[in-house]
């Protein structure tokens, strides 16, 4: 595996830190929050038209850019940085991911093109009411044969699930887990959004009451296909963490640097030294830790189901552990509703949890390799 940057994949990161700052900076993510979608429909536009980052790891023959998930990896943690908004963990992440590991070549080649252009908006709809991601407690049913099936039941906590144009949704059937595709409009199809403790991340709760469902691949097959795309987004999501964990601590640092106490900026005292130290040793782990995970998605390593749990694991308390503490040297100033640290806190809590927290990774774990 290759664990090195490379030049072209830091003029990646620079791209997108660039293209982020200008079209996506905090004031505008602050009044996206308050938005049904909070997206910015232009830029997510421009992402896709000008940087091509909805179709980064997605092959050529399906529309995309044909680069490996270590390139998305990278923005990922700069979307991440700037708590984008948009549907990019949904969409480019989750669903494609998904038509990616299913045998399905037609489905691929219906709704991947679209995805990756950024001109469709898919998400997977995987976890009900009771917030867990074991496959054994899905109840979404469905029932039918060939082209002919229908989906009854709930979805809940669906990533952009309220806006999306594509659900892919995981079902129950008389052969086991599958995977059907949901057209937006479909009929007796209800989509509400739901309150979230992170307003810069949209959630949604999907009832199908007899919904007409396209299946992927064949009945009973989505186990594999599932498998695969919680260890990617994982990873991913491990990604976007490091990326907020760093602008947390740099966050931390530059305030530590102006804020001044008896006669002297605060980041002259050993006590903040000793605690931003402690955190950029927690911070680079966790960069090395998300880089050997990316390498190992790209170079399709027998290791993933072992490091995406530990990413994941690491990665949230990492995060929550730097976010809190950014609140704590800013002091009461970063208690407060104005200020951009609490944005991060909110961000890494509902990371912790979102696909698992460490707990249930840490469990994950130690069933893969046997403990």
């Amino acid at each position: 595996m290759m664990m090195g940057v490379t030049a072209e994949q830091q003029e990646l990161r620079e791209a997108v830190r660039r293209f982020l700052t200008d079209r996506a900076p905090l004031p505008r993510v602050r009044e996206l929050m308050e938005t049904d979608d909070g997206t910015d429909a232009e830029v997510w536009r421009q992402a896709g038209a000008q940087l091509g980052l909805q179709g980064i790891a997605i092959p050529e023959e399906y529309g995309g850019s044909g680069f490996s998930f270590a390139e998305q990896a990278i923005v990922l943690e700069e979307l991440g940085s700037a708590l984008y908004t948009g549907p990019y963990l949904a969409s480019a992440v989750l669903a494609a991911t998904a038509l990616l590991a299913s045998p399905d070549q037609a489905a691929r080649r219906d709704f991947l093109p679209g995805i990756a252009s950024g001109e469709s908006v898919a998400t997977l709809a995987f976890t009900e009411d009771d917030g867990s991601w074991q496959p054994d407690a899905i109840r979404l049913s469905a029932a039918g044969t060939g082209s002919d099936w229908r989906l009854d039941g709930h979805k809940s906590f669906v990533l952009d699930g309220h806006t999306a144009d594509l659900i892919l949704a995981v079902a129950a059937t008389d052969a086991g887990l599958s995977l059907f595709a949901v057209d937006a409009g479909a009929s007796g199809l209800n989509r509400t959004p739901l309150p979230t403790l992170d307003q810069t991340r949209k959630l949604a709760r999907l009832e199908f009451d007899a919904v007409a469902a396209r299946l992927i691949g064949s009945p009973g097959d989505a186990a594999g296909v599932l498998d695969r795309v919680l260890d990617v987004a994982a990873i991913a999501l491990a990604a976007e963490q490091l990326g907020g964990a760093q602008r947390a601590l740099d966050m931390a640092v530059e305030y530590a640097k102006i804020r001044h106490q008896f006669g002297r900026p605060i980041g002259s005292f050993q006590a903040i030294k000793h605690r931003c130290a402690d955190l950029l040793l927690e911070v680079e782990s966790l960069r090395s830790a998300v880089a050997y995970a990316a390498a190992a998605v790209a170079a399709d390593s027998d290791e993933v189901p072992v490091v995406a749990s530990l990413a994941k694991a690491y990665g949230s308390e990492v995060y929550f552990h730097v976010a809190a503490e950014n609140i704590q040297i800013h002091g009461g100033i970063g208690f407060t509703w104005e200020h951009d640290a609490h944005l991060y806190f909110k961000r890494a809590k509902a990371s912790e949890l979102f696909l698992g927290d460490g707990s249930y990774h840490r469990e994950r774990l130690a069933q893969r390799i046997g403990l």
